[in-house]
């Protein structure tokens, strides 16, 4: 079963979460798929940029399979995470720039993945973006800590990580969450308009300067074996 589709349009990568039946949610088999479209970016040396986003009118993603994961041991946990914690780390350092396009609501493992981004366009009407796990009780390890201080606003951030409340796209982007916020119809088109200006940035120019600006990051993925210039 595949549970998202990658294409490409124009120096645009477009993923697409194709799994919101189950809100796009994380679980071994998700990640594989993740990684395994990941790798086929990274093997394109060519100038592009990335859009993620999903085929569900409600739902970016969720987080974690929370069915899926109450079936599982400490030590299957533990490797899951250090899986997840490998999908974020990709995507904060990709070389490339990412563009969120958040069409739905993005809660708990899905906010994390959001902040991984470069920039985030949200649906200025539907959906929601939340820091749940202050509320479902999974904290954030030390490397999802380090993602979500990607957000630019330190003080939104606090608000988001303690106290666990949904903002919908207008909060978000008074928050500088959100970097721009668009009606139903116009979100995806707005992000592929931007990532396809984007797309012209100098790959390794733009990888390079993205890397210097978050050295914390950059430094586990290279140990981790997952960093590329």
């Amino acid at each position: 079963m595949s549970f998202m589709q990658l294409d490409k349009q124009d120096g645009v990568y477009v993923l697409t979460l194709t799994n919101g039946e189950k809100d796009n949610t994380f679980n071994p088999d998700v990640l594989a798929e993740y990684h395994a479209r990941l790798d086929e970016i990274e093997a394109d040396r060519d100038d592009a940029a990335l859009v993620i986003a999903s085929n569900h009118p409600k739902t970016f993603c969720n987080g974690i399979d929370l069915p899926w994961l109450m079936t599982q041991d400490g030590e299957g946990f533990k490797h899951f995470v250090e899986q997840l914690e490998n999908l974020f780390l990709r995507v904060a350092v990709l070389n490339l720039p990412v563009v969120m396009s958040i069409n739905g609501n993005c809660y708990a493992g899905g906010a994390i993945l959001a902040s991984a981004g470069d920039f985030r366009f949200m649906r200025a009407d539907r959906g929601r973006f939340c820091f749940s796990e202050v509320n479902i009780k999974i904290p954030f390890t030390p490397v999802m800590t380090e993602i979500i201080k990607l957000l630019p606003d330190a003080q939104a951030l606090r608000d988001l990580a303690l106290t666990g409340k949904a903002v919908g796209g207008e909060e978000a982007l008074r928050m500088k969450v959100a970097d721009s916020i668009h009606g139903e119809t116009e979100l995806h088109a707005a992000a592929l308009a931007f990532a396809g200006q984007m797309a012209s940035k100098h790959r390794a120019t733009y990888a390079t300067i993205k890397h210097r600006l978050r050295p914390a990051l950059a430094a586990v993925a290279a140990e981790r074996g997952l960093l590329r210039a």
